[in-house]
């Protein structure tokens, strides 16, 4: 996907990486494992989310050397306590900004969740277009790298999804990665932030949000004043 820049001949070019994860499933039911909420987290990290890699490389073999048995990446929900306690702890000691869009499934209406696809692609527009003035400067290129949704055609489904929002909610020079979030650190970030916002909307757990509650600065119930409820 590219936009035409317009910046000055000779000028370095800004780039920012906004690393996004959501929290929350796709089904549109009271069934037991439906989400209540479906909410997308966004994070930015002004000085470079090579620091911030770095940080939780050498935290992952720090731990690996303490003795725990990775079997896969930072992940907030598989983790344990005292690992999720020391990645928020390095968290803590990074600026980054968190910015999280809750969407309460129940009160979206039928033709917005008339398929995952275009359930995805409404609430990232939303997202993007009060998140974006916030995190990119003028002229700046954007790089959203999101945890992949799906597999196969779906896969390339929900990527067109998020293509289509990025083009829409920003004229500035914009690419998309769609990653696992194994393969970047920064989305693993974006995971920790994601579950810490999601146990506070679904279980009123607060610790995890406490965590992280100075870095947020959007948090957002797009349908707060919805009353109702179309299931």
């Amino acid at each position: 996907m590219r936009r035409r820049s317009h910046r000055r001949p000779g000028l370095p070019v800004a780039r920012v990486h906004l690393f996004a994860d959501e929290a929350g499933n796709f089904d549109f039911s009271r069934k037991a494992g439906a989400s209540r909420f479906y909410i997308l987290t966004t994070v930015a990290f002004p000085e470079g989310h090579d620091v911030l890699a770095t940080s939780l490389r050498r935290l992952r073999f720090e731990l690996a050397w303490e003795g725990v048995d990775f079997r896969r990446e930072f992940h907030a929900t598989d983790d344990t306590v005292a690992v999720r306690e020391r990645v928020f702890e390095m968290l803590a000691a990074h600026d980054f900004r968190v910015d999280a869009t809750i969407l309460e499934k129940a009160k979206a209406r039928p033709s917005m969740r008339s398929s995952e696809e275009r359930f995805y692609r409404a609430a990232w527009a939303y997202h993007l277009q009060n998140v974006l003035p916030g995190v990119l400067p003028q002229e700046a290129q954007l790089h959203v790298v999101a945890a992949s949704v799906g597999t196969g055609s779906r896969r390339r489904e929900f990527l067109r999804s998020l293509e289509r929002a990025v083009r829409t909610s920003t004229s500035a020079t914009a690419r998309v990665a769609f990653w696992p979030a194994a393969t970047e650190f920064g989305l693993q970030a974006a995971d920790y932030c994601a579950w810490a916002i999601q146990r506070k909307w679904e279980r009123g757990d607060e610790w995890p949000y406490a965590q992280i509650r100075d870095a947020i600065v959007w948090e957002h119930d797009l349908f707060r004043d919805g009353e109702v409820s179309f299931y």
